[in-house]
């Protein structure tokens, strides 16, 4: 696969450093939950210390085994993915990862913990624990699995994502920053990302993967295990901007909350396309088993569109879409 070239002249400096609510970053790119486990999984596979955030693997209060396998399935343009938040559960994340996590903040990028939970109270509980760490810097609360039996519960009501945002923000520590992972599985996306606000969100991310199935024809059964998974990857991409756009403009944007914008970003026009439409934050995932170095790829690319563009930081270009009777038409031969 050959990777579009970028432009590399950066003789003028162009600034990458974003801020999320008052999270500063020195650049926009992290990963996404569940695909660099907990840190130092990814350590020999690119350097982290480029990145302007890690973001963890789900962690719930208890250990989780997760779904039985088949657990992935690689789709055209994408993967279904189905993995049940498996993870080592609260107390052994809090004693075995965190000094991992720690030394890895020393180099550089921040730390974003994903909780998710079954219960408001596991939410709370789990979320407050984390988050009374000085290294952690935000929570991100996943309240959109689609692969798991309730974990759209929350995401797909918005007076109960509502409450379960107030209680989580209550029980952590005021400096550290609460991130909403909204679902594209509703009919209307501003009203979660709305009630995530009101809630009290710091942030918002999305998306979590699309609801799919692929079906093996000859056994004429699902191929995956579960039956459904979540489908993440550069199909998912032009959906995933169109949310984001939507989200901004009648969400995020009157409310001061910044987005972190994720879904299919493999190249660095991908991430432009996302920031246009208002993402702050960018996350990649599904890319990272194709080259577990696009993060970094993906930044470099975007330094030289900056300078192309004259632009001294990337915030020149957040939010700059242009939608409606201002939108120049491009002629066709």
């Amino acid at each position: 696969m050959t990777t579009p070239a970028a432009d590399n002249d950066t003789t003028t400096a162009a600034s990458l450093a974003v801020d999320l609510a008052g999270l500063k970053l020195a650049n926009p790119m992290m990963t996404a939950s569940g695909t660099c486990g907990y840190a130092y999984e990814y350590a020999g596979l690119a350097d982290l210390a480029r990145l302007g955030a890690f973001v963890t693997k789900s962690i719930t209060s208890q250990p989780r085994q997760g779904n039985e396998p088949q657990r992935i399935v690689e789709t055209r343009a994408g993967m279904l993915n189905a993995i049940g938040l498996a993870n080592i559960g609260l107390d052994a994340f809090m004693a075995e990862k965190l000094p991992d996590l720690r030394r890895l903040r020393d180099s550089g990028p921040r730390i974003i913990v994903n909780v998710a939970g079954h219960s408001l109270d596991e939410y709370v509980t789990t979320a407050g624990r984390i988050a009374s760490e000085d290294i952690v810097d935000a929570i991100e609360l996943n309240v959109s699995c689609p692969n798991v039996g309730d974990g759209l519960t929350f995401g797909t009501d918005p007076q109960l994502l509502k409450d379960l945002v107030r209680q989580v923000r209550g029980a952590m520590r005021k400096d550290c920053k609460l991130i909403v992972k909204l679902s594209p599985n509703v009919g209307d996306v501003t009203q979660t990302a709305g009630a995530a606000v009101e809630g009290g969100a710091d942030v918002l991310s999305m998306i979590n993967t699309y609801t799919a199935m692929a079906i093996d024809i000859n056994k004429k059964r699902p191929r995956l295990a579960n039956g459904t998974g979540g489908l993440s990857g550069p199909a998912i991409r032009p959906l995933a901007v169109y949310l984001v756009s939507m989200v901004y403009r009648h969400v995020a944007k009157p409310a001061g909350v910044p987005i972190v914008g994720m879904g299919g970003i493999q190249y660095w026009q991908d991430a432009v396309e996302f920031l246009l439409a208002g993402a702050t934050g960018l996350a990649v995932g599904t890319a990272l088993f194709v080259d577990p170095a696009t993060p970094i790829t993906v930044m470099d690319g975007l330094r030289g569109y900056l300078v192309k563009q004259g632009c001294s930081s990337i915030t020149d270009v957040i939010g700059q879409l242009q939608i409606g009777g201002d939108t120049p038409r491009t002629p066709y031969p």
